[in-house]
């Protein structure tokens, strides 16, 4: 039986690799977002600060580990075979809970969850204690440290009204005095911004830093023989004005001499600082719970007593962690840091609903967004009716970007907001955290990085009319996720302790193998997410403002939607004559994506009229009613996938081998069609275009013909009405088709004769 305890310190180690991976793809959103947002630096850049400061992070943690031995619980109360299950059961859930945040893109607390799958699984284990010795319920609090647990909740819920209020007042009076010209303010007002942020940075760096590390204990005459940590805590005053003092002159020297642009510096040296407190406030959150197991597995060994009457108190004691387990774990963090997609696809949420720019909102509004925007409008008309006009006219010309949004609108490789607000969200979180650190305040990274980006996008007026309750309703799906995430992990982790206890190995063998399957599951089905996907080269949005540019370019989009069309259609034409219910979902799949991609074009209607010229006016009537025959395209090709999908997933009977080779009679026809208008368009051949017009009383006779063909059948052989159905659906919208295409070759070729007139 002695066997099964170490073979559990070998699966929490095992676990502790799979949590520092899927924990890293959550959490890098903190310290990467804004810096890439920005694109202030190169990726690879920023990727190198990074990984120096997880690397650096990692040796400063040793400290931290002490919240998962006696940060939550007791230990004393508990025995060893007790404490050992607890700290399976935490591990279980914690990567679980991870991994399916990190599927969904949404950025939840590393923090949260190891703070609450500790606290579930301490609760039920006490409870059944209690029960076991028949005891009074009451007595849980002497097995629970309530006085942390509450203080570590109270300072999270603190923690998000702070980062966000905080961050919006700090970005408001920034941009109000810096405005959007930040770059060409005088030499000494760059260098006042540049002496305030890296001096808050470094500040920063110094509390979360040397406190963590061996040195801190070092004493040095120079600061009158205290040590390093004491000096840093009450000379406060005097290290921060020497600290400003020296990176004023820094900066003003970088600035003057050198041309360096000082935001880029803040944004690098933040990442670098933010990266650092990442590793050394979270690591706890990975292997702090193995590390404690195995510390609690050694102790019980020497000990030679029974696990069952070993108590754990010896966890209250300070046990140092050794150096190459951090060492080990900081490698496996920069590894998975370069490697990880799921970490794209975290920070993309945060990203986009900071974005500056008018985008594709992933989030659809709720009643509560709706109200809470509804709220602040109100607000807002109170205010302004206060204030008088002159200074609302001020204000609004400090924060006037409608220049840069326009230019930036269109342009694939633009920022999504610019590096003054990079170097805010920056700055306030590092103060935010170091502030908390300095006073032992726990709190959670995540929330204070993202809510302190929430507070600079809403007071930066990224959140406009036209996006808020879109933005609003993705920061509260982001906060509810938080909230589910505590309640999960305690409720789970709760569970699964329970269930080990009373089914011993076999149990642990089974939710192991579970866990394991849903994570798998999770990973293939990340990984093909786009391999179903024909064409992921989404349309784009026009940038030419001539009426031949608009052509040129309207062109390129024309042939991939006609190409991407093309490919819908033949495997819609595939999974029907097969009945295969995979090929018509991969149908689905591609028709929602062009469709999503065609509206992306609708929604940019504004900023390509906006940014046309004058003397080509017409260029908009001529994108309008491509964009609006494309989107006929689309909804006649969703209308018959949907149908169809509808007709197979109902399991209706197959459609008939003359059905069948009617519509690949239908498809040969209108694929001709497509080749042949995409050879015309790509060499804008004015008479390859008119022959195709030609063709088309042939082409609509065809086509015509089908459709009798099939009333006919309907009258004297047909018996299943849900086919005949799905037929002519399919026919009628394929003739459609055919006509919005004509539509579009037709107007290509009127607008090709105006240009050459």
């Amino acid at each position: 039986m002695d066997n099964i305890y170490l073979i559990l310190v070998v699966i929490l180690a095992i676990l502790a690799v799979g949590d520092l991976i899927v924990g890293v793809s959550n959490d890098a959103v903190n310290f990467l977002n804004s810096a890439v947002g920005s694109k202030a630096i190169s990726f690879k850049t920023i990727m190198i600060l990074a990984s120096l400061g997880v690397a650096c992070g990692a040796l400063f943690s040793s400290g931290l580990m002490e919240v998962a031995r006696k940060g939550i619980f007791n230990p004393g109360e508990f025995y060893f075979d007790e404490i050992i299950l607890i700290f399976t059961a935490v591990m279980l859930t914690d990567i679980l809970l991870l991994d399916f945040f990190n599927t969904l893109g949404m950025p939840t607390s590393t923090t949260v969850s190891i703070v609450f799958t500790l606290l579930g699984a301490a609760v039920f284990m006490s409870i059944i204690k209690i029960s076991n010795n028949s005891g009074d319920f009451s007595d849980i609090v002497n097995y629970i440290n309530t006085t942390k647990a509450i203080q570590i909740i109270s300072g999270i819920l603190l923690s998000v009204v702070v980062a966000l209020s905080v961050g919006a007042i700090v970005q408001w009076i920034s941009r109000f005095f810096l405005t959007y010209d930040f770059e060409n303010k005088p030499t000494w007002i760059s260098a006042l911004f540049g002496g305030i942020a890296l001096s808050a940075i470094t500040y920063f760096i110094l509390m979360k830093g040397i406190k963590g590390t061996p040195f801190a204990g070092l004493k040095f005459d120079f600061i009158g023989g205290m040590k390093i940590k004491d000096f840093l805590e009450t000379e406060v005053l005097n290290v921060s004005i020497i600290n400003f003092l020296l990176w004023f002159g820094v900066s003003f020297s970088l600035i003057k001499f050198v041309h360096v642009n000082i935001y880029k510096v803040i944004i690098g040296i933040g990442t670098f600082a933010l990266a650092l407190a990442f590793a050394g406030n979270d690591l706890v959150n990975f292997i702090g719970v193995p590390i404690a197991a195995y510390q609690s597995y050694e102790a019980w060994v020497a000990s030679g007593a029974l696990a069952t009457e070993f108590s754990m108190g010896v966890l209250s004691s300070k046990v140092p962690t050794p150096t190459f387990l951090l060492v080990l774990s900081g490698g496996v963090m920069v590894i998975t840091l370069w490697l990880s997609s799921k970490a794209k696809k975290v920070m993309k949420t945060e990203l986009d609903l900071s974005d500056q720019k008018s985008i594709k909102e992933r989030f659809k509004p709720n009643f509560i967004s709706k109200g809470i925007v509804k709220g602040f409008q109100v607000i807002g008309s109170g205010v302004n009716a206060v204030i008088p006009t002159s200074v609302q006219k001020k204000i609004d010309a400090q924060f006037a970007d409608t220049a840069l949004t326009l230019k930036n609108q269109n342009d694939k490789d633009a920022p999504s907001f610019d590096m003054l607000r990079a170097s805010i969200n920056l700055v306030v979180a590092s103060i935010l955290i170091s502030i908390a650190t300095s006073y032992k305040l726990p709190l959670s990274t995540t929330y204070v990085t993202f809510m302190v980006a929430m507070g600079t996008s809403l007071a930066d007026r990224a959140w406009k009319r036209d996006s808020a309750v879109y933005r609003v309703a993705g920061v509260m799906n982001v906060i509810g996720g938080w909230f589910l995430t505590a309640l999960t992990a305690f409720v789970v982790s709760g569970i699964i302790v329970t269930l080990i206890y009373v089914g011993g190995p076999q149990a642990i063998a089974i939710i192991l193998f579970i866990i394991l399957l849903i994570i798998g599951k999770n990973y293939l089905s990340h990984r093909n997410e786009n391999a179903d996907l024909i064409d992921i080269d989404g349309l784009v949005k026009l940038e030419s403002r001539s009426i031949i540019g608009v052509m040129n370019e309207s062109t390129s989009n024309v042939i991939k939607v006609f190409k991407r069309a093309d490919k819908i259609y033949t495997i819609l034409s595939e999974g029907l004559a097969k009945h295969d219910k995979s090929m018509l979902i991969k149908a689905k799949k591609n028709i929602n994506r062009l469709t999503n991609d065609v509206e992306e074009l609708r929604e940019n209607i504004f900023y390509f009229i906006k940014n046309l010229e004058e003397s080509s006016l017409s260029a908009s009537n001529f994108y309008i009613v491509i964009i609006s025959l494309i989107q006929d395209i689309t909804d006649d090709l969703e209308y018959i996938v949907n149908k169809s999908y509808k007709h197979v997933n109902n399991d209706h009977s197959k459609l008939k081998l003359s059905q069948i080779r009617d519509l690949k009679d239908v498809y040969e026809l209108t694929e001709a069609v497509f080749h042949e208008a995409m050879e015309a368009f790509e060499k804008n051949s004015e008479v390859k275009i008119t022959a195709l017009l030609e063709k088309r009383a042939e082409v609509i006779q065809k086509l015509d013909e089908k459709i009798n063909l099939q009333i006919e059948l309907t009258r004297n052989e047909e018996t299943s009405p849900k086919n005949t159905t799905l037929y002519f659906n399919i026919l009628l919208k394929s003739k459609d088709l055919y006509h919005h295409k004509l539509n579009i070759i037709e107007l290509f070729l009127e607008n090709i004769r105006k240009t050459e007139a």
